[in-house]
């Protein structure tokens, strides 16, 4: 099944009230659970899926250079993947910069994931001694945005 279909069924059961949608074609069946478990595929399913070229979109994690690597610090990880936003608007102020004190449930940044926003808040008090991500760049899960001294 085309991931361009698979995404448009995601988009479906968003913005639908049903909490399941199973879609068979051929051999090839997904199945979507708002709020529930993942099911796994069958072997022999995933075995006849065509492989798109995904492996040529996807970049190998860089090694980090003697000068980018990330300060001391408590680092704070990004929680999901998705899309960060250092403001909560394009003409907006950054929740954060470099050298600001921040406390305990201060807000960071936002992280947009599937067309919600999530405010990622500090777990620590201290001072922003770096900002790993820039405005609009995706992030992955772990990956490390900011560092608290």
């Amino acid at each position: 099944m085309d991931i361009r279909k698979i995404k448009k069924l995601i988009e479906l059961l968003e913005e639908s009230n049903l909490t399941e949608l199973e879609i068979v074609e051929g051999e090839e069946s997904v199945r979507l659970i708002r709020g529930g478990q993942a099911q796994a595929m069958p072997v022999a399913a995933l075995a006849a899926m065509p492989q798109a070229p995904v492996a040529a979109a996807m970049t190998a994690p860089q090694a980090i250079d003697e000068e980018d690597q990330i300060p001391e610090g408590e680092p704070v990880l990004s929680p999901m993947v998705g899309t960060f936003y250092g403001a909560s608007g394009p003409e907006a102020q950054p929740f954060v910069s470099m050298g600001q004190s921040v406390g305990v449930g201060d807000t960071l940044c936002i992280i947009e994931a599937m067309k919600m926003f999530n405010q990622i808040e500090s777990d620590v008090s201290g001072t922003i001694v770096a900002v790993l991500v820039e405005n609009g760049q995706p992030v992955e899960y772990d990956q490390p945005l900011f560092v608290i001294r």
